[in-house]
C-alpha cells in the first residue's frame, strides 16, 4: 500500500422508478453531494449501494401494471437521463479526485434485458470498470434483468477490490473466488432490507480475511445501515441508523493486533492448509487408522 487508505461507504436514497426524471435527477444531485462529503473526508473511494441512481421496483415495471408482476417494459425507462446522471457522476469524480463505485442498470442492445450494475469511476473521471450481478434472485431473472458472467478486480494504490451485488451474498463461492483472486477488499452494494444479510457479509471478514464495504440504501438503515469489516469479521465503521444520507469512514490499514493477525497469519495459513499442509501427516496403511468400528 503506497498510503493510508481511507474508505467512505454511502447511504444514499433510492429510486424506484426508473421513468420518474425529476427524481432520478435529485437522486443523482444527492449522490454527489455524498461524493463531495466523502472528498472532503479524506477519502479515496466511495462506495455507494445497488441501483444508486435508479433500482427498478418490479411493480413498477411490470407490463402487467402493479398489480401482478411480470416482465419488465424497459422502454419505460429515462434511459437518456440515466446516462447523463452517470456522466455527472463520472465528471465530478474527476474533478474531486475521488474513486466512486455506484449500482444502475446498463442497456444492451436490441431486445436483450440490461444488467444490474456496479460502475467503476476512477479518480480521473474515467469508467474503468463495470461489474455486472452474476447471481439473480428469480423474480430478477424472470422479469428483470441479464445475468453478467465475470468477477471484477480493480487496484487503487496497491489494494485490490472485488465487487458483488445484494443477494450474492448467499453464494459463498463468490466470496471464496475473490480470496483466490488475492483481493483485500469486497464491495458489496445491497437494495434490501435484512439484517441477516449483513451478518453473512460480516462473516466473510473472518473467513477470508479481507475488508468489506457494506452499502444499504438510507430507507433500510434503521435494520442494518451501511459500514466496513475489517479482516477478522469485527465493524470498523458504521453510518447512523436513520433513514438519512450518510457515510461511514475508515482507514484500510493492517496496524492493530487483530487485523493483523488475521492478515499476516490467518488468510496465509488458510491458504497453506489448503494446498496439502496436512498431507505429510497423514496415517497410511495402518488398519488401526481406519477402523471406525471402536474405541
Amino acid at each position: 500500500m503506497a498510503r493510508t487508505f481511507r474508505l467512505a461507504v454511502a447511504q444514499s436514497e433510492i429510486v424506484e422508478d426508473p421513468a420518474d426524471v425529476a427524481a432520478l435527477r435529485a437522486s443523482g444531485i444527492r449522490l454527489r453531494e455524498l461524493m463531495v462529503e466523502a472528498r472532503d473526508a479524506g477519502a479515496r473511494l466511495v462506495q455507494f449501494p445497488e441501483g444508486a441512481i435508479t433500482y427498478p421496483h418490479k411493480r413498477v415495471m411490470s407490463v402487467h401494471g402493479p398489480q401482478r408482476v411480470g416482465p419488465a417494459d424497459w422502454t419505460r425507462a429515462a434511459w437518456p437521463v440515466l446516462r447523463a446522471e452517470a456522466e455527472a457522476t463520472a465528471d465530478l469524480a474527476g474533478r474531486l479526485g475521488i474513486w466512486v463505485v455506484f449500482g444502475s442498470i446498463h442497456p444492451l442492445s436490441g431486445a436483450n434485458r440490461p444488467h444490474n450494475s456496479l460502475y467503476v469511476v476512477s479518480d480521473t473521471g474515467k469508467l474503468v470498470g463495470r461489474y455486472d450481478k452474476r447471481f439473480l434472485s428469480n423474480t430478477e431473472l424472470r422479469y428483470l434483468y441479464t445475468p453478467g458472467t465475470e468477477p471484477l478486480v480493480f487496484e487503487i494504490d496497491g489494494l485490490r477490490f472485488g465487487c458483488a451485488l445484494c443477494i450474492e451474498v448467499n453464494f459463498p463461492e463468490l466470496f471464496a473466488e475473490y480470496e483466490r483472486l488475492d483481493v483485500d477488499c469486497v464491495l458489496v452494494s445491497v437494495m434490501v432490507d435484512d439484517a441477516p444479510r449483513a451478518t453473512v457479509a460480516q462473516a466473510y471478514g473472518t473467513l477470508f480475511s479481507y475488508w468489506l464495504g457494506y452499502a444499504v440504501p438510507a430507507q433500510f438503515a434503521a435494520t442494518v445501515p451501511s459500514g466496513i469489516v475489517a479482516p477478522g469479521g469485527r465493524w470498523i465503521a458504521r453510518a447512523p441508523s436513520r433513514a438519512e444520507p450518510a457515510l461511514a469512514i475508515a482507514d484500510l490499514e493492517v496496524t492493530d493486533g487483530e487485523v493483523a493477525t488475521a492478515v499476516r497469519l490467518a488468510r496465509p495459513w488458510r491458504r497453506t492448509a489448503q494446498a496439502g499442509l496436512y498431507d505429510d501427516h497423514v496415517v497410511v496403511g495402518d488398519p488401526r487408522s481406519e477402523d471406525r468400528g471402536s474405541f
